[in-house]
Parts: C-alpha cells; structure tokens; sequence
C-alpha cells in the first residue's frame, strides 16, 4: 500500500466538501421552495437530504482522500496519528484545510446559481448563543469519536452509513442543527438562504468546534489509547 499524491487527495477533499455543501445549501433552498411556512418539515427535508449526500460523498471520495471534509477531522487526525508515522502530515493538514475551506465557499456558490440566486449572498440569519455554542461542542466532540471508534475497531466500511445517520440525527437532537464543521461553517456564511448563517456568528461556532475538537480527542485518548495507529482508516482507508 502506498500514500496518494497529495494533489489528488486535496482535489478530493475539495470536490467532496463542496458537493457536501451544495447538498446542505441546495436542499434547503428546495425545502423552503416545496413546504413554505413548515419549519420542522424544512429542516426534515434538509437533514435527509444531507445524510445521504454525506454517505454517498464519503464513498465516492473516501478511497482518495479519506473523505475528510472538515478541518476538525483533519486536525485530529494528524494529532493522534503523529506519534505512530500514520495519518496526516502538518503539510497534509495545512493542505486539506485550506481545499475544505476554498470548496465549501464554491458549494455555497454553486447551489446559489443553481437556484437562480446571485452567485455570494452573505447571509443574514443570526446563530449567536452559549446553548447553540454547546450544541455545536456536543456535535463535533460526538461526530470525532464515532469517526475514530470505527476506525480503531476496525469497522471503518460502515462509516458512510454511521456518518451520515449521525450528522442526520445531531440536526434534531443538538440546538444549532450541528454544523460540526468550520469549512462548512464558512461556506455557508455565503448563502442568505435556509442554510446560511451570518458572517458574525461565524468565529463563536468555529471556537466552539475547535472546543469540540479538544474534548472529543481528549476522550478518544482516554477510551482508546492506541487511536493513532489507525489514523489511515479515517474516516475510511485512503491508500492505495
């Protein structure tokens, strides 16, 4: 087995977060369209709608990059692999960040033009508060800990399906429908749609994911101390 070239796994991970966010932005700009007035069954349309999206990307893109889409999995997976020459490299990690940040802002767009929406609306819907704060720690901790379990337990094939079931279920069961993403985050601070959340409440869920961040790798240490050696299995295999 060897490593990928890099520039294959950053256009992964570019590809994949910026279909990710079309998925998120297209489906609630839809769902706002076919059930006007109708919060609950909007937000419905729009988790199903992403839960799916999110399994089938993390199968199409997973053997590549490891289907990342997310700074928050990256870091940790470079934290915890370090130690063991497995995972990412700092290079890796500087890489995949930026291609997770660059391709959720070309989602945004690319759903806003599909929709016949200007290409950049930044949006104007406010998510400020210490309960959706809390919500997006319990999201990212909890989404880092289903990632690396399955690795370290050897079940990383189920991970497109447990995935996107959990990110589909932390839209109900967390207050701030669980972003769990700072490039996603970003993303969809360009949409003034469903989905989008205003440029200023940005900084307050992206500290609270890299809170998250902290607290869930705190505890894979503690629940699995040899999580690194497993870092190539995140969130599936990606090497060939």
């Amino acid at each position: 087995m060897h490593q990928i070239i890099l520039w294959r796994r950053l256009l992964a991970e570019f590809l994949g977060t910026a279909l990710l966010v079309t998925a998120v932005v297209g489906s609630g700009i839809m769902a706002t369209t076919l059930s006007p007035g109708n919060t609950g069954l909007q937000l419905l349309e729009n988790s199903i709608a992403t839960a799916f999206a999110l399994g089938a990307l993390i199968l199409t893109f997973g053997p590549i990059s490891g289907a990342h889409f997310n700074p928050v999995v990256s870091a940790a997976d470079w934290f915890l692999g370090r130690r063991t020459a497995s995972g990412l490299t700092i290079k890796d990690l500087a890489g995949y960040a930026a291609a997770q940040a660059v391709g959720a802002i070309a989602g945004s767009v690319l759903a806003n033009l599909m929709f016949d929406l200007a290409p950049i609306t930044l949006s104007t819907k406010e998510r400020s508060g210490g309960h959706l704060w809390l919500g997006e720690i319990v999201a990212t901790a909890g989404l880092l800990l289903l990632i690396f379990a399955l690795g370290r337990s050897g079940r990383a094939r189920v991970a497109p399906a447990a995935v996107g079931a959990y990110i589909g279920a932390a839209y109900w069961f967390t207050s701030s429908t669980s972003f769990a993403n700072p490039a996603v985050t970003l993303g969809r601070a360009f949409t003034d749609t469903f989905a989008g959340i205003a440029p200023s409440s940005v900084p307050g869920f992206v500290i609270a994911q890299l809170a998250g961040l902290i607290i869930g790798v705190g505890l894979l240490l503690a629940l699995y101390p040899a999580v690194g050696e497993t870092a190539d299995d995140i969130v599936v295999e990606h090497s060939a």
